[in-house]
């Protein structure tokens, strides 16, 4: 796999070295009607004496002198003309303008009327276009068009999906919709579902995607037919720019900082020469000649333990001093002629190292009532030192307006180098007056996500204009953890002079003495494609379409749980410190020195396998001019295996299931303005490979360990919506909707306190169902009624939701994990285009939700509210060639807490029992980009 990173790494940098080099200036854009966005092939797109025609996805591109200004006809039978002044073609990079038309309405039989012309200007045709794709879209949903991104001073798809109305992002990167988790969610990348960029949960990473090759983000909210079936709050399409009509060439280059590292020490495990690429050199590795799980078993003691002192390392760590973070991103492309077709290439390199610590407490409590009583309490600090390489390669090959071929290829390299010092309290080994301990975790985690797409779309005109496209797709997510190493000491404050000592004893364990080694590979391959036939009847356009999608993933999961030993009692080799405890001369047989053994199960390892089979056939009726229909049926028939191919093995899990899921949506156009919004939907979450395997982890973090569960369902969601949109003008919207979903078996995490330390457990279980009732409410409006805010607008959104659990064996009724009874997002942004300045600041802020679902000893664990305030300011320079931008996120810098409620009074006090509290500080960031 490093050989594929290092040829992919070398090709997208050998492509970025060519773009340097002048431009010449379009503008370029697509036609769309105004009806059901569909794209229009053959539109006349008239500038002065030069025009052009759309091709079959209504693409259009003109080369004009820049720095001026034009006038833009657009002329197609049967559609009013439309008019477009003030288009100003910009110097420093392509101009885009999407254009929508409207069709000339009939007035009595047989008669049809001569159309109108229909003036605008460039800047009102921007907005209302990307206004106009949401308006005209036939599901609930929301666009983000190519020229909102440029505008924002958003680096990444995760930061420009905050602006979204009901969609909140966690960490930077995962987001959560109408306070649903990530579990329920779902990504798209070009028509094509993505896996899980996280192999222990169900996620996806969106700060992998560059904001400079999207063209559009949708974010569904009601389910159709022809995507995937496998989501429930919202699906994110993230669709990457074609062929790019120019040559371009973008640089960008960031530093920053963090409040919990500026100026302070900051540590990061010893490692090799690459490290600060993201690239594992070796330096952790099994020694060579390591012998797999079973052959190891075979040896002796002593062979073992020569093995690990080979293996083991101390747990000393690098001390960075200023820990700057530093990003750089590439980003070109062109096109050319290739066998005499239009052949266009779009590639970006991308790079950053960030530096983080997180202050954290952390509580197990004995709850009786209202009275807590600490089980352990530890003050841990943890140092993130995360390194993100990584790539995209875009070709399409365009044989004429009817006919292209696309190969889209994106691959990342993230690390995470970490070290976690601990202090604090256990009760575990004396209930009575506890101990003192102190404790580290070292560890590093490489993960490439990689996944290549190549597509096809055809119009067969000899076939009455039907559309054909197709697709197949290769994915592999690998993790690979060469080492983690966990030691804790323990200290008898009540025996005078107790020194530390290290927790080694005759047993194996996960807690201390611990040295973790894992590899995982996912392998996710797709093929599939789809018809659509387009006809007028009774004077409506009408649309029916069909496909087929087959999808085969597998995994391949391996542990290496070791851990060091002592049979006797030796305090003079425990007391010894972290940098020394483990040299190679404290390792033998004799009885007073370490041995090394790895933990022997079944559990640490699996296979996984699933095969889906899916397909759909949906229709888009326009039953009248102000009522249209999306609506028709997916079918998923869903084979998976999990843990081992034997039915004997205890491990062995095998499921499969067929899913009808039928989808509705109902649009009916008020007026001009205004749409009303119906829609009903069944869909399904599945439970991931992690949550089913056997696999027991212990997690430092937590203090506990995580345990798979073989008898998880999937969970079965059904929904109605209800939408009321107003779009009072260019670029402004008032929404009002409500929501009902019911899940069937939703997946929670719940928390097992069957004693002290290691014997805590998190489990993933199944609860009976759960309903949630929500209304969103939406809105964004421009200042300019006031002459000193012409160039603010100001948006905003807030979901309210009720959720409830319910499962009569357990007598359970609350709110179901992850689920916030409310998100409030607030934005005011400026734009200057005179100025070159624009500004943006956002609030955001969730309602309390459960982290951890208890039992009947233990209450939950809750998040409690946390405010997060985001500012953004950006200033084009050098002739707007570019652009300097300081991001300042979490400036309000408040702890997160997770506490258990113990006088149920909804809300964290002073009474309450915090379990959980973290720090992560202030991000501060400042960018330097050109467009060469």
């Amino acid at each position: 796999m490093n050989k594929t990173i290092r040829k992919s790494i070398l090709t997208i940098t050998l492509f970025s070295g060519g773009f340097l080099f002048s431009q010449t200036h379009v503008l370029e854009g697509r036609v769309l009607d105004e009806k059901d966005n569909s794209p229009m092939q053959g539109v006349t797109v008239k500038v002065n004496d030069k025009e052009t025609k759309t091709d079959a996805s209504g693409y259009y591109v003109i080369t004009l002198d820049p720095g001026k200004n034009y006038s833009v006809n657009v002329i197609y039978k049967g559609y009013n003309k439309k008019e477009i002044s003030d288009v100003e073609i910009k110097s420093a990079e392509n101009t885009n303008l999407d254009i929508l038309l409207t069709k000339i309405e009939a007035k009595g039989k047989d008669k049809e009327i001569e159309g109108v012309v229909l003036r605008s200007s460039a800047k009102k045709e921007t907005i209302a276009s990307t206004i106009g794709l949401q308006k005209n879209m036939g599901v609930v949903s929301q666009v983000i068009g190519i020229e909102a991104i440029k505008k924002s001073p958003d680096k990444n798809t995760g930061e420009v999906l905050k602006r979204v109305s009901g969609v909140s992002l966690l960490e930077g990167k995962y987001i959560v919709v109408r306070g649903l988790s990530d579990r329920y969610n779902q990504a798209m990348l070009n028509g094509i579902q993505l896996s899980s960029t996280e192999p222990d949960k169900k996620t996806f990473s969106f700060d992998l995607f560059p904001a400079s090759v999207i063209e559009t983000l949708v974010i569904n909210k009601t389910f159709i037919p022809e995507y995937t079936g496998e989501w429930g709050g919202g699906l994110i399409q993230v669709n990457t720019k074609d062929i790019p009509n120019t040559k371009f060439f973008n640089a960008q280059i960031g530093v920053g900082g963090n409040s919990n590292t500026i100026g302070k020490d900051f540590y990061t495990s010893k490692g090799g020469k690459l490290d600060f690429l993201g690239l594992e050199d070796g330096y952790r590795k099994l020694p060579a000649g390591f012998p797999s799980k079973n052959a190891f078993s075979l040896l002796s003691d002593t062979e073992k333990t020569d093995f690990g002192k080979q293996y083991v390392k101390n747990f000393g760590y690098n001390n960075n001093g200023y820990p700057e973070n530093v990003n750089l991103q590439l980003d070109g492309g062109f096109n050319t002629k290739f066998l005499g077709k239009d052949l266009g290439v779009i590639a970006v390199l991308n790079y950053s190292n960030s530096k983080r610590t997180t202050n954290s407490d952390n509580r197990f409590f004995t709850i009786n009532g209202e009275q807590a009583d600490v089980n352990f309490d530890y003050k841990t600090s943890k140092y993130n030192n995360d390194v993100i390489l990584g790539g995209l390669l875009n070709l399409t090959l365009k044989f004429n307006d009817n006919n292209k071929i696309s190969l889209k290829n994106i691959i990342t390299n993230n690390t995470n180098n970490h070290v976690s010092i601990r202090t604090g309290k256990d009760f575990e080994f004396d209930p009575v007056n506890g101990t003192n301990i102190i404790a580290r975790e070292v560890g590093y985690k490489q993960t490439i996500f990689y996944n290549s797409t190549l597509t096809g779309n055809h119009k067969l005109n000899a076939l009455g204009g039907l559309n054909v496209n197709w697709y197949g797709s290769f994915g592999i997510l690998d993790q690979y953890i060469p080492q983690l190493q966990r030691l804790q000491y323990n200290q008898y404050p009540n025996l005078t002079g107790s020194p530390y000592l290290a927790l080694i004893s005759n047993g194996l364990s996960q807690k201390s003495g611990s040295f973790f080694y894992s590899t995982l590979s996912d392998y996710l391959y797709n093929a599939g494609g789809d018809v659509s036939k387009s006809f007028e009847l009774f004077g409506q356009k009408q649309t029916i379409k069909g496909g087929y999608l087959f999808q085969v993933k597998d995994r391949i999961y391996n542990s290496r749980p070791f851990a060091v030993q002592l049979e006797g009692f030796n305090q003079n080799l425990l007391s010894q410190p972290f940098e020394t405890i483990f040299n190679q001369e404290n390792f033998g047989t004799s009885g007073n020195l370490f041995t090394f053994d790895e933990i022997a199960g079944k559990q640490y390892r699996y296979i996984a396998n699933t095969i889906l089979n899916a397909g759909y056939l949906q229709f888009d009726n326009n039953i009248t001019s102000w009522l249209r229909a999306v609506w028709g049926l997916r079918v998923e028939n869903f084979d998976q295996v999990v843990g081992s191919t034997k039915k004997s093995d205890e491990r062995y899990v095998h499921s499969a299931v067929t899913d009808y899921l039928p989808a509705l949506n109902l649009t009916f156009k008020l007026n001009d303005k205004m749409n009303l919004r119906l829609a009903g939907s069944q869909t399904v979450v599945r439970p991931e490979f992690r949550e089913l395997s056997p696999l027991a982890y212990y997690d430092f973090d937590l203090g506990a360990t995580v345990i798979g569960n073989k008898e998880l369902q999937r969970t079965k969601l059904t929904s109605a919506d209800i939408r009321w949109e107003f779009y009072p003008k260019s670029g402004e919207i008032f929404s009002v909707a409500g929501f009902y979903k019911n899940f069937k078996n939703p997946i929670e995490l719940y928390f097992n306190q069957s004693g002290a330390g290691t014997s805590n457990t998190f489990n993933y279980l199944n609860a009976d169902k759960a309903d949630a009732y929500g209304l969103e409410f939406e809105f964004r409006k421009k200042l300019d009624f006031v002459s000193l805010l012409q160039n603010f607008t100001m948006a905003g959104n807030l979901a309210l939701i009720d959720n409830k659990v319910k499962d009569e064996a357990t007598n359970v009724n609350r709110p179901m994990q992850g689920q916030s009874p409310y998100t409030l997002n607030l934005s005011l942004q400026y734009d200057s285009q005179k100025s070159g300045f624009s500004s943006t600041v956002l609030f955001n802020i969730i309602g309390r939700r459960i982290l951890y679902v208890g039992n009947e000893q233990v209450p939950p664990i809750w998040e409690a509210p946390r405010p997060l305030l985001d500012y953004q300011i950006a200033k084009k320079i050098w002739k707007n060639k570019g652009e300097i931008k300081l991001n300042i996120s979490d400036i309000l810098n408040q702890r997160a807490k997770y506490y258990h409620d113990l006088n149920d009074n909804k809300k964290y006090d002073a009474k309450d029992a915090l379990a959980i509290s973290r720090l992560t500080g202030t991000n501060f960031s400042l960018t330097l980009g050109y467009n060469f």
